[in-house]
């Protein structure tokens, strides 16, 4: 891949956006336009985005059903499978209207489809605006393994418009915050004090917590595209977060989690092996266990249950030569990675988790 497939492509917001969006239909002519949804995003969010485009050119809806669950192969091919019904060319360009389901894997559908066509992001949900649609991984999960079929391509732009959040259940918006909180742990202790101290989440607050959010990740993606190091500090917490959410979502009798919900418990158990390993204060450790319990409760694991999700961990994106490799902080905004960590410390991990 070439510098200009790496580089990072424009992020755009609410009016601005559009503007940009419809001048780039006007300029490039894309020969149709296929709009990626899933079924509530088809409800709640395609009205409302048609209203803002102004062009011509035939356009199409692909409709797939909502949830992790259908991020997978089968779901890609129905996919392909319309996109050549309705006789899509290379010209033609996709645009990936939903949460981060709906623009991972129609990034990966649109980068590999007649061996790629362009498209765009429209996350719609406060995950999918600050982690899944910026940055330029795509993919889809492979059984009960996240995020393990994919590609890192970059879309033309993201347009984010936080008007979309208001359509979102209070359980959607605490996943995304999830990710605004994991920006503050690794990037800055100023802006993890700001989002923390958000008694409401309010929306007015939120347009610019949602762009510095992106400024943090987009800094770091730009650095490092393709993941050889520094990149590597935005999956804290997901180390152990992506086992959680796997196991879960695989597990009937288990909670099902939303990714923030499993990330926000990866963070703690993260943060406590920071402060056996790498000497995290212990007072910013009780104040991360004890904002995002507050916001997300404590899900119950069992001896059997930590076996598995250890297990699951395995299969995590950052391993080389089989170890397993954490991001882990020296202290709030001092990430560290690569970190090979003791079965043991694990274990005291989740009862610290658990038991406090």
């Amino acid at each position: 891949m070439n510098d200009l497939t790496a580089s990072l492509n424009p992020v755009l917001y609410a009016e601005k956006g559009y503007e940009e969006l419809n001048g780039f239909l006007d300029t490039e002519k894309p020969s149709k336009i296929f709009i990626l949804v899933d079924s509530n995003t088809h409800s709640y969010c395609l009205s409302k985005f048609l209203q803002k485009i102004e062009t011509d050119i035939i356009t199409e809806v692909i409709e797939i059903e909502a949830g992790e669950e259908n991020k997978n192969l089968q779901t890609c091919e129905g996919v392909w499978n319309a996109l050549s019904e309705l006789e899509a060319d290379r010209k033609s360009l996709m645009i990936n209207l939903g949460g981060g389901v709906v623009t991972d894997l129609g990034g990966f559908v649109a980068s590999t489809f007649k061996r790629g066509i362009r498209f765009i992001n429209i996350p719609t949900t406060l995950l999918s605006m600050v982690d899944a649609s910026v940055g330029g991984k795509t993919g889809v999960d492979l059984g009960n393994l996240k995020n393990q079929i994919g590609v890192i391509i970059q879309p033309e732009m993201v347009l984010i418009d936080s008007a979309y959040l208001e359509t979102l259940s209070p359980q959607e918006m605490r996943s995304g915050l999830a990710e605004i909180l994991k920006h503050g742990l690794i990037a800055s202790e100023d802006y993890w004090n700001k989002v923390t101290n958000l008694a409401e989440l309010d929306l007015s607050d939120l347009d610019d917590i949602i762009k510095e959010s992106v400024d943090i990740k987009a800094e770091i993606v730009t650095k490092d595209p393709f993941e050889k190091n520094i990149r590597k500090t935005l999956n804290y917490g997901h180390t152990l977060g992506h086992a959680i959410e796997s196991y879960c979502l695989t597990h009937p009798e288990k909670n099902k989690l939303l990714h923030g919900e499993a990330i926000a418990a990866g963070m703690i158990l993260e943060s406590y092996i920071s402060f056996e390993l790498q000497n995290f204060p212990e007072t910013k450790l009780q104040h991360i266990n004890e904002v995002i319990k507050k916001m997300y409760g404590k899900e119950t694991f069992s001896a059997g249950d930590i076996s598995q999700i250890k297990d699951l961990m395995k299969f995590d994106k950052k391993n080389e030569r089989g170890n397993i490799n954490f991001v882990l902080l020296k202290d709030i905004g001092e990430p560290i990675i690569d970190i090979i960590v003791p079965n043991e410390i694990i274990d005291k991990a989740f009862q610290y988790y658990l038991n406090n």
